[in-house]
């Protein structure tokens, strides 16, 4: 069986129908019912200063949802650790961990808006740097309770219950990235499929006699979307779908490439991609079991600000009609 994940961005465009306070309500109630139908994993990320509202606090948000499920682990996919304090990161992960134990994972990333290293008053191009100190920082405090920085000891509290500490994944999307992570003796989590970074990995790993360590590939759709009528559905969330997509592709710096990424010029172009899957019922099914492959159906159900009665519709046709048949 697939993974099932379901991602939550919380965007309120100006054009959408709903709300800010009503896509929080909606996000949570979403996770609520994905926690008990036992889906796989919640996932979060980070932005700021995004006009729609993208989620800037995913520890933050993380709790909440921890605390509104049971069961369901959460994935701060990717947590933009530059432009935080890690110490106050390693303390919120710590107390995350004790009120959920085992529950919460987090990927940290360097980050790639130049605007929000402007807002952080931090230099863009000092952001690997200060991801890789600051990892060190996390994961030291997290798994001794104290740590050296600048200089001098810092005692971090309370102890998590998972030790030796919560699961960290380094993220990035070129071979240095990965060479990073096996430096830093953590999983990577890349943001692509680049086949370069797993032998990157490996190498740098294999050179400091590191073992413990591995590549976490993205492998599935980024986007499905469940309708008994594919075309009417695209007329319904086409627009939702294109915002998301337009205003995530322009994000992107050159040379970079990140899977969830769709290159496309109008809505007929987001039919084309292959990370986006809308179809029926049956057309999913088929999807799912022609790609033995594929690790992961990952949902975005409110994507780009898409209607709560929407995004409701499919999910449940999904569990109706898609999740038995796979």
């Amino acid at each position: 069986m697939v993974m099932l994940t379901m991602r939550q961005d919380f965007r309120a465009p100006a054009f959408a129908p709903a709300s800010v306070g009503e896509i929080y309500a909606e996000a949570l109630a979403m996770w609520e019912w994905a926690d008990t139908h036992g889906w796989d994993m919640a996932v979060v990320s980070e932005h700021h200063g995004v006009n729609d509202g993208w989620m800037p606090s995913p520890f933050t948000i993380a709790g909440v949802g921890l605390g509104r499920t049971k069961r369901i682990p959460f994935f701060i996919s990717a947590a933009l650790l530059p432009l935080h304090d890690p110490i106050r990161i390693a303390e919120q992960i710590a107390v995350l961990d004790c009120a959920a134990p085992g529950r919460l994972m987090t990927v940290f990333g360097a980050g790639y808006r130049v605007e929000e290293f402007e807002m952080a008053g931090i230099a863009h191009k000092d952001r690997t740097k200060i991801l890789e100190t600051s990892i060190g920082i996390v994961r030291d405090a997290l798994r001794d309770g104290s740590v050296v920085v600048d200089g001098r000891t810092v005692v971090v509290t309370p102890r998590p219950v998972t030790q030796p500490h919560p699961m960290l994944f380094v993220g990035g999307g070129v071979p240095a990235a990965a060479r990073r992570a096996a430096r830093l003796y953590l999983p990577m989590m890349p943001m692509n499929t680049d086949p370069e970074l797993p032998a990157a990995y490996e190498a740098e790993s294999k050179k400091l006699g590191y073992t413990g360590g591995f590549v976490m590939h993205p492998n599935g759709p980024t986007f499905v979307h469940v309708a008994d009528d594919p075309e009417r559905a695209w007329a319904e969330i086409g627009e939702y779908l294109f915002y998301e997509t337009s205003t995530y592709a322009s994000f992107q710096t050159p040379g970079q490439h990140s899977t969830p990424v769709v290159h496309a010029d109008d809505i007929e172009g987001l039919k084309k991609a292959s990370n986006l899957w809308v179809g029926t019922p049956e057309a999913i099914v088929a999807k799912v079991n022609a790609n033995p492959e594929i690790a992961a159906l990952n949902f975005h159900p409110l994507a780009g600000g898409l209607p709560p009665r929407i995004a409701w519709e499919s999910l449940e046709l999904f569990e109706a009609k898609v999740r038995p048949n796979l």
